[in-house]
């Protein structure tokens, strides 16, 4: 009887001293979190819920049209394959939900027709939260994007204006998706980027919601509330050798775009099947209470 009570007593002594250590390492836990820049972005200041059925609201979006070879960059500077329209084929707004509808189909002389909607010279905000719910397509050589551009960009061409990807995702991989930053010194393949992959699911087969928190010194990556990565003006010196320059302490306007091949997909193939539709429930921004950090 006593060597019982002596096990019990030595149990319940081992049971409380993991308890005790398990508490003490979730608070050393939030304590570590406690120290990285959280932005709190709770006031909203603009959105689109995609209400009316129809074309895109003129007031909110505008349309990028073509194949890119206006600017003297063929296929928008990634080699892509489709021209840009501003027909309800392409993009139009049904039961809630904004389309945007890739076709294999002769347009202008490309093979491909497909949409790409901005806020520029309508929306645009210096820091806060940014964020879409949206279903993506799938197939060799699809690459939807939802991202952002520095609002200088007609006075300061890419890449010095910025571009912040908060979601970028190629087709072929339908559970990994990227996130990214575009500046002086780390552009185009040399991106400062980092993956997501979603476990156990497909971004093809139900909607998500992809955000960023933007502040003065951070920019924190999200997919479904869950914090992936952050970037700082220090990841960018680190990167780049010091040669980088952080340039996201100024205006942005939204972009949205299902592109067809590229360099970043490379181009579809004999199973990749047409029409591909990305399809986006809402975008809603907030505006980053800027007192709560130091500039």
């Amino acid at each position: 009887m006593k060597n019982k009570i002596l096990n019990r007593h030595l149990k319940l002594n081992l049971g409380l001293r993991i308890l005790c250590l398990g508490m003490f390492l979730l608070v050393l836990g939030c304590e570590t979190d406690d120290t990285q820049t959280v932005a709190r972005s709770t006031t909203l200041v603009w959105e689109d819920n995609f209400d009316l059925d129809g074309a895109p609201d003129s007031s909110r979006w505008g349309y990028d049209l073509g194949d890119g070879s206006e600017q003297g960059i063929l296929g928008w500077g990634n080699e892509e394959l489709q021209y840009y329209t501003d027909r309800p084929e392409n993009a139009t707004i049904q039961n809630g939900i904004l389309l945007i509808t890739a076709r294999e189909e002769t347009f202008e002389g490309a093979s491909y027709t497909s949409a790409r909607l901005s806020t520029k010279d309508r929306f645009e905000q210096r820091y806060g939260r940014f964020e879409a719910r949206i279903r993506l397509p799938f197939g060799q050589g699809i690459w939807p994007a939802f991202w952002m551009l520095g609002a200088d960009i007609d006075e300061n061409p890419w890449p010095g204006a910025g571009e912040i990807d908060i979601m970028e995702y190629r087709g072929q991989e339908p559970t990994i998706l990227i996130g990214s930053v575009h500046g002086p010194g780390y552009s185009g393949g040399d991106a400062i980027s980092k993956e997501y992959t979603l476990e156990n699911d497909r971004f093809d087969t139900g909607f998500h919601i992809f955000g960023i928190e933007w502040g003065p010194d951070f920019i924190n990556y999200y997919v479904d509330d869950v914090l992936y990565n952050q970037i700082t003006p220090e990841d960018i010196d680190e990167e780049t050798n010091g040669q980088g320059v952080w340039v996201f302490n100024k205006p942005f306007y939204i972009l949205m775009n299902l592109a067809v091949g590229g360099t970043f997909v490379g181009s579809p193939n004999a199973e990749t099947q047409f029409p591909q539709t990305m399809l986006v429930d809402y975008v809603r921004v907030y505006e980053l209470d800027e007192n709560l950090f130091n500039n």
